[in-house]
């Protein structure tokens, strides 16, 4: 049985490596879709897809990769055909994981199976909290993956997201 599972992953952070964790232990394999993949270099997605895919791959480690496949998922700003977009892009599968209601909602309403995933520490492990904790140099490495730290120190992403905020 395959499964979904759909995020922006700006960055990729130790909530969405439990989920792919939560989704590997219900399914054989996962399908990564990772979100807005047609933007970069916004307050909102700082990040481009192929960084992103990278900071999902090396922070996998071989075994979960090996179930693992990631696809770029580009917003179309329709919501009526957004599942359907998803569908023409990443291979078919049973189960969708996600805790994000509107992606849900849509689902369920085209009778998908959904299973929600439980958030791990909500209040503090998020895209948004890590984005601000890069630019103010506040302590943010605990908060994701090795390969993730890897990636956003390489791409220096406390000076690009310096620079998307002055924009």
């Amino acid at each position: 049985m395959d499964g979904l599972l759909i995020g922006r992953f700006q960055p990729f952070h130790k909530g969405h490596l439990a989920a792919v964790d939560f989704g590997l232990s219900k399914v054989d394999n996962l399908w990564i879709g990772i979100g807005s993949s047609n933007k970069s270099f916004e307050k909102k997605n700082p990040f481009t897809a192929d960084e992103r895919k990278d900071m999902i791959l090396s922070s996998l480690g071989p075994e979960r990769a090996k179930r693992v496949k990631v696809f770029y998922v580009p917003d179309i700003g329709d919501h009526d055909r957004w599942t359907f977009h998803v569908d023409s892009i990443v291979p078919p599968y049973e189960i969708v994981f996600s805790n994000d209601e509107f992606t849900i909602s849509l689902y369920t309403k085209r009778g998908k199976t959904v299973i929600e995933v439980p958030l791990l520490q909500r209040e503090v492990i998020s895209g948004t909290n890590i984005r601000e904790m890069i630019s103010t140099d506040k302590n943010w490495s605990d908060l994701v993956p090795e390969g993730t730290k890897n990636v956003l120190l390489k791409i220096d992403a406390k000076a690009r997201l310096s620079k998307i905020s002055q924009l």
